[in-house]
Parts: C-alpha cells; structure tokens; sequence
C-alpha cells in the first residue's frame, strides 16, 4: 500500500495540485497519529480512529469526484476541531501540542487556494490566539501534567514537526523539480516541432515557388507572342491562377513566422507617394475588371517620407484591398489615407478601407480575423480563398504595434480601419494625390522591351535547369549576352576567365549556396568579377532575407516568382548606362518605380561612415562621400536625431528655459541597421566613431559591426570636428582606394597629430551630463573659471582653467594652442562653436591671424549632441600638428574655406 501511494504521488499524469493534497493530507495524519496520545486518554484515541478514518475517506471521496477544494476543505475543519481537544487535554501550553498548531497553518497554505485560503488562515490564527487565552486565564480547563511529562512533549514535538516539516518540503522541492524538468523537456520538445514546422514552410515556401517561377515566367511568354485570342484567354487565367497560389504560400509563411515568433518588423524609410502609388496600380484594375468604382482620397498634408515596415504596410493594404474587392460585386471600393501629428517627429496615420459589398452579420463580426475561419461559408462558397488574409493582417498590425477595427452592416458593406504611428523622415507635404495622376493601365497592351544592351554580358547562376530557361527567355529580347552556371563552382571557374557586368544568383543550390559562393567571389585572387554586382535571384521570400541579403553584400534581391517588367528593370538599374539602348516608347519613371528593393548598387570598394558629432561642414560631406549615423538628443519633450530632427539653436534655447537636454549615441540596433544600409553601397564600411571613453558609441558600434564580416569600426580618440579631421583623412584615401589596412594604419598614427580642445564658457551643460561634480560646477559659476577639455588616450580630462570674461578667455586660450606656430599645419583650421554670436567669431578669428595664419578656416556651428555637453559660449580650435607622412586632402572650393 505504501509503494502504491508513493507511486501515485510520482505520478506525472496526476495532476500537481492533486498529488501535493495526497502529500500534505497524509502527513498530517501522520502527525495526529503522533499528537493524540498525548492527551493520554481513552477518548483521544478513539477521536483518533474516528479522524483518521473520516480523513481518508475524505481524501478517497474527493479524488474520485475531482473535488479537491472540497475535500481539503473538509479536512481543513476537521483539524480546526481536533486540536483545541489535543491541545486542553494534554496540558495547555505546558505540554508539546502547541508546536503542532504549525501544521496546520502548513495544510491551510497548500492544500486551499484563493478566498478560501485566506479565510482558514485567518481561522487558524484566532483558533490559536484563543486556545492560547483560555489556557491562560482559566488554566483549569487544560488537563494537568508533570514537569517531566511536559518536557518530554514538547522535546518530541519539537524533534517530530522539524522532522515532518523536513520530509514534506523535500518531497514537495522534488516533486517542483520534476515538473520544472518535465517542463523544460516539453518546451524543448515544442521548440523543435516549431523549428521543424518552420523549416517545413520555408522548404515547401522555395520548393512550390520553382515551378511556381517557371509556370509564370513561361506562361508569360506565351503572353508576349502573337496568339488567337481563345489561347491569349487561357494564359491570363493560367498566370491569375498561378498568382493566387503564390498569394497562398506568401500567407502559409507568414502565419507560421508570426506564430514562431520569427517575424521581424524592419523599419525604413520609404517615400508615401511610391508606395501609394503602387498598391493603387495594383487594386485598381482589379477593381475594373470587376465593374467596380476605385476611389482614392489621400490627405495632402500627410509628410512625403515616413519611416517604417514598407513592405508590411504594403501587404496589410493590398490584403484588405483584396478582400474588399473580392467581396464586393457592384458599388465601389474606397482607401481613405489621413494622418495627425503627434510630436515634434511622428506622426499616427489611418488607413481606411471601405467597399459596398455584402458586409459581416454582426454575430461573425468577433470571428472574422481568425485563421483558417471563413464567415458565412455558404454565401462565400464561390469566392476564391483560404481565411487567412485577415488574420495575417491583425497580427502584423499588432506586431508594428498598431490597432485595427471593423465597422459593418450586413449586405450593405464594411470598413476596416488600421492605425499605425510613424517616424517623420521628411517635413515636407505630399499635396494632392489623385487615382487619375497616379493609375496607369498596360492592359491589351502590346510587349516591348523596356532596352536593348546587344554588347553586356551577365551571368545567371541556379541549380535548376528550368529557373535558368526562364530566366534567359525573359531577357532574350533585350539581346544581353547571357552565360549560365548550375552551381557555385562553376560559376567561380567563369568568373576567373570572364568578366560580366552583372550576375544574378540563387541562394539556396548544393554544395556551395549563394552566399558562399558570393564571399569566393569577392575574396577570388584572380577573378575578373570582385567588384562586379550581385543579385540574389531567390525563392527565399521576406522583408527578413531582404535584410539577410544585404548583410552578406549583395547589390539586390529578387523574389522568385519574377515577372519580365521586373527582371528587365532589375538588370537595367545595374548595367553600365553606356551599354544600355532604352527604348524610346518606354518611360524611366515608369519602369523603375516597381523596384522595391535596389538602393545603390554601384558600390565602392570602402565606404567611410561616422557619427553625427564629427561636427564637419556639409560641403565636406558631399564632396567625400561621407554617410553619417545620427546621434540623438533626449528633452523633455521627447527624443530627437541629431541635426536632423533638431538643430543646435533650437536645443540652446529650450535649454535656456531651464529644461533638459542631453546626448545619447545610437543603440546597437541603430548601427545595425545604418550599416545593412551602407553595405549596399559599398564592399566595406569604414566607420570611425567619438572617443571610446566619452560616449558609448565605439561600444554599441563595435558590437553591431559583429553581425556583418566587412565592417570596421575605429576609435578617432576625439570628437567634434577633430573627429572630423580624422574622418577626412580616411575619406580621402578611400576616394583614392587605399587599402583599407592602410586607412587603419593613417587614422591610427594621425590621432595622436590632432590639437583637440574647447573651453567651456558655462559649466551647467557638463554638470547635468555628468562629467564634472556639482561642487566644481559652483566653484567655477562663483570664481568665473573657465575649464579647457582636452582629449587625451580617447579621455577628456580638464588641460586647465581660464579666468575672467570673454575677451581675457579667449586670447589666453588661443595664445596657449597657437604660441609654438611652427609645430602646426598650417593646412586648416576649424573653429567650432556653440550658441556664439557673429562679433565673437570675428574677435576668435582676428586673434588666430594674429598668431597663426591659416589657408583654410572653418567657422563650424557644434552639432545638437555636442552642444548639449559644452552649453552656449564654448569653442575649440581644432587643427592638426606638423606630421611629414598626413595626406593632403584639402582640396575645397574657395567659397567653402572661410564662413
């Protein structure tokens, strides 16, 4: 019997709650089994007997009824009763029942739950507070027993409910650790089938969408040619059924990556007016075909770039499109876009969608976004579709933490609305966007090719015979001489004997994939395509392989299935333009506003990138080619980029006002993402930061330069337009392709030539960014001290204080730099400055001609971040000390040298 209850308490098909009732339910038996005959009398034992059988047949009851509450319950009042009995009985406090009143606050806790809980717990404590006053006050009713007896209790009781205690725990912490290990192993084992069932979608995801690709590809073809109208019919509904089947798979993918977790939300910055017009180019003649009217209301004040998921706002929209289209047979469909500011950089827009079409019965309305659920299935029977549309467009809202909702009435029509908020990229004003300047229909259109290139020559590798047939069909007409390769090596062993100018290729092929063949490429000793730019040409659909693709260094990505419009822009945005013939009838505008993805695909072999502190003349920036990530500035009204999103003047005066305002360097993600987007346009990025102990930039940086093999990340040892110096320097090398080893070296052995100090007029701004204490900041405001920041080892530390006003700071201060002329280049000059006005620049300047002529000066304003350390009234003169081997690329206009 003993075995069968442990076993039952091991028992994992039992439920936990179950089992620890058994546990805690027997050990308190146990215990009165011990307590009882204390009270040493026949009464005790019989209560004793009566107990342990009700106990049992208590517990028996309640386990088969599957009312444990009840049971434990029961039991709960049933030792409420039995211990006042043992405990008078026995002797009162004098004797070892009052250890035992501890188990049955231990049953209250385990066995109940909730209101009940709390209510036994309560009872237990009155029970002992008044056992406990009786016995004081009329000490008559406990029984009377010898000092020995009641020492000999209690030592007993005190042995026995240490040791109960002890068993119960143990077997309570093994029983948790056997769940805990058993859920472990169960998640474990959910995790593997989510991987598997990932693994299977996106297997069957590439597999369906080959043949997919070669169905399309050749049917379009046929499409191009001059055919009988009957066979012309067919390969229209030949290329619609083929698209709706490509629809199914996109949505399989996609719910299964949003319920994995897997999807992930990619923010960037898109034009409103592109991707307006292309849903509109899709929908509308839909929506013709149909015999529907398509209307278009776009609120002109919505900003024209914004910032977030394109492609998921996109496949949101044209999902309700669809369905409103689908489900709706005369009357109209409606996309009402408005848009209301919500702070100084965002904006909350709403997308309507509206038909008159049959509408949701109100009791359906609560189940139309679930999965695989079709409302009023028997109306609906002859509509073509799988119920997953909505429900992918639910969660991918909910994941770009957006709402949606529903407004119906049956058979007279429904509108959904979604509500997303987004970042300000561009101030500037869409204005009027109508369906007449935007709708463009190429239905009975004849094909032409969009150019003709008969002299360039590209490379189409893919490990399917039918992907490559397609492929060079598609492209024939343009006459581009086109090579074919079925795997890596081979597409390896051509590029080391033949130059092309451009390669498409697949990702996913045996033996060597896409992306290793890639790396050989670029890394080919001999190879006569390192440079030349590569399209991924693939199966793998999502906003996530776009992102992978980039990473990696590839110049484009494709999806598979590819139409020829697409396939011919694609090849047209690479190809030298001297190669390319473009066709008179065909229009620029028109063929590249389908490419969603291709950015800059001529890449550079080193690009160099810095942070927005580098505090450099935008003149010198373009003239460079120098991409900068923004830094933010936190206030308190919210947090903004730097220089971009706020200026330098507009920060001073909200910090006069007596507000805050403090930098902060870019996050992890924030890198990430800036250099996915520059690995577009170069092989390499080159990306030099702020001092590493200053601001937490060179950190975040370096650990985002991890998720990518060809990107460098330097410390300048500096900030400001010393940086900026630095900055220069490499730029100019890499215009000249140095390697980028040598660019390493330069920028190493420059840093330690670069004169990098400010002083500081008000000591406020450093105070609140902690970098000195509260009792100096006082000190310096009541002695007008003026510290010098001087950047040493990649640290700033205070080079000395200046006293007095202005005039007295300021030629102290450029007398101290400028005294040993002869140790300076002479070269350039920047003067950076924060909240100063034009007559203390000109006093600046006056004082440097006076000791130090330069041919360059650059009157610098102090970048949003920068100044929110140094505060109004501080400047650095900041220029390089003699160095035989420093390049020399001051090579600036003249207007651009003094202002």
């Amino acid at each position: 019997m003993i075995k069968k209850w442990f076993a039952l308490i091991n028992d994992h098909r039992i439920s936990l709650r179950d089992r620890m009732f058994r546990l805690v339910t027997a050990t308190c038996m146990v215990a009165l089994l011990l307590i009882m005959p204390m009270g040493r009398s026949i009464w005790n034992i019989l209560i004793l007997i009566v107990s342990l059988v009700a106990m049992g047949m208590i517990v028996k009851a309640s386990v088969q009824k599957e009312r444990i509450q009840t049971g434990a319950t029961a039991i709960t009042i049933l030792l409420l009763l039995l211990f006042p009995i043992s405990f008078f009985s026995a002797g009162g406090f004098y004797s070892g029942v009052p250890e035992w009143f501890i188990f049955c606050f231990i049953y209250v806790c385990l066995a109940l739950q909730g209101r009940r809980m709390a209510l036994f717990f309560t009872l237990c404590m009155a029970e002992t507070l008044l056992c406990y006053t009786v016995a004081y006050y009329y000490p008559e009713f406990a029984a009377q027993s010898t000092q020995q007896s009641s020492f000999f209790d209690s030592a007993f009781s005190v042995i026995m409910v240490g040791f109960l205690t002890s068993v119960l725990l143990m077997f309570l912490n093994r029983m948790y650790e056997e769940e805990n290990e058993l859920s472990q192993q169960q998640k474990k084992e959910i995790e593997e089938l989510n991987r598997a069932e990932n693994h299977f979608f996106s297997s069957m995801s590439h597999e369906i969408r080959t043949p997919i690709n070669t169905i399309i590809g050749l049917n379009e073809i046929i499409l191009r040619g001059d055919i009988p109208e009957d066979v012309a019919e067919n390969a229209r509904n030949i290329q619609g059924a083929s698209k709706l089947l490509l629809t199914l798979i996109n949505d399989t993918l996609d719910l299964s990556k949003i319920k994995s977790g897997k999807m992930e939300i990619v923010n960037v910055s898109y034009e409103t007016g592109a991707l307006f017009s292309e849903i509109v180019n899709m929908i509308w003649i839909k929506a013709k075909e149909k015999g529907l009217e398509f209307k278009l209301h776009v609120d002109p004040s919505i900003p024209s770039m914004l910032c977030g998921d394109e492609v998921r706002i996109k496949q949101i929209l044209i999902n309700l499109l669809n369905n409103a289209v689908k489900y709706t047979s005369k009357g109209s469909v409606t996309l009402s876009i408005r848009c209301e500011r919500q702070a100084l950089n965002r904006v909350r827009v709403w997308y309507s969608v509206e038909d008159t079409g049959q509408g949701v019965k109100k009791e359906n309305i609560p189940y139309i976004f679930n999965a695989f659920r079709r409302v009023d299935e028997e109306k609906n029977r002859f509509i073509e579709g799988t119920g997953l549309g909505l429900s992918i467009v639910q969660q991918l809202v909910g994941l770009m933490g957006g709402e949606i909702s529903v407004n119906s009435v049956y058979t007279k029509g429904s509108t959904f609305i979604v509500r997303l908020d987004q970042d300000i990229v561009d101030e500037k004003e869409l204005g009027t966007f109508t369906l007449a300047s935007r709708s463009k229909s190429h239905e009975g259109e004849p094909y032409r090719q969009s150019f003709e290139a008969p002299d360039a020559h590209i490379l189409v590798v893919d490990d399917n015979d039918m992907n490559l047939m397609v492929v060079s069909k598609l492209l024939s007409s343009t006459k581009i001489q086109i090579d074919t390769a079925k795997s890596g090596a081979e597409c390896l062993r051509l590029t080391q004997n033949h130059h092309y100018d451009c390669i498409l290729m697949d990702h996913m092929m045996p033996e060597m994939d896409g992306i290793e063949c890639l790396h050989a490429l670029r890394a080919q000793p001999v190879g006569l395509c390192q440079e030349v730019p590569v399209v991924a040409l693939t199966a793998n659909a999502g906003s996530d392989n776009q992102l992978l693709y980039r990473k990696e260094g590839f110049s484009g990505y494709l999806a598979k299935p590819v139409s020829g419009t697409l396939l011919e822009a694609a090849v047209l945005s690479i190809l030298p333009k001297e190669l390319v013939h473009l066709n008179e009838e065909a229009s620029q505008s028109d063929i590249e506003k389908d490419i969603l993805i291709f950015e800059q695909v001529k890449r550079r072999s080193i690009l160099v990138t810095t942070d927005s502190v580098c505090d450099l003349p935008s003149s010198l920036r373009k003239k460079f080619g120098i991409s900068v990530c923004p830094y933010y500035v936190c206030t308190d009204e919210g947090r903004f980029l730097d220089e971009q999103e706020l200026k330098a003047d507009e920060l001073l005066m909200h910090l006069a006002e007596g507000r805050v305002g403090y930098s902060q360097a870019p996050e992890v993600e924030d890198y990430e993402r800036f250099f996915a987007q520059k690995l577009t346009e170069a092989q390499n990025v080159v990306h030099i930061t702020m001092a590493k102990h200053v601001s937490k930039g060179y950190q975040n940086a370096c650990e985002a330069a991890k998720s990518f093999e060809n990107v460098t990340v330097i410390d300048s040892g500096h900030l400001s337009s010393s940086m900026g110096l630095i900055v220069l320097c490499a730029a100019y090398m890499a215009e000249h392709h140095a390697a980028k080893e040598e660019i390493i070296e330069s920028v190493g052995r420059m840093k330690r030539f670069i004169s990098s100090a400010f002083v500081i007029n008000d000591t406020h701004m450093l105070c609140q960014a902690g970098r000195i204490s509260k009792q100096i900041q006082v000190l310096c405001d009541s002695l007008l001290l003026h510290p010098v920041l001087v950047l040493k080892k990649s640290k700033m530390v205070v080079g000395g204080m200046k006293l007095g006003g202005f005039p007295r700071v300021a030629k102290s201060y450029v007398r101290q730099l400028l005294i040993e002329s002869r140790n300076i280049d002479r070269r350039i000059l920047f003067i950076t400055y924060s909240g100063m006005d034009e007559k203390k620049l000109q006093y600046i300047q006056n004082l440097v001609q006076q000791y130090c002529p330069f041919e360059r000066v650059y009157l610098q304003k102090a970048s949003s971040a920068i100044a929110s350390n140094c505060g109004p009234g501080s400047f650095g003169l900041l220029f390089m000390k003699r160095d035989d081997a420093a390049v020399s690329f001051f090579q600036v206009p003249e207007q651009d040298r003094i202002r």
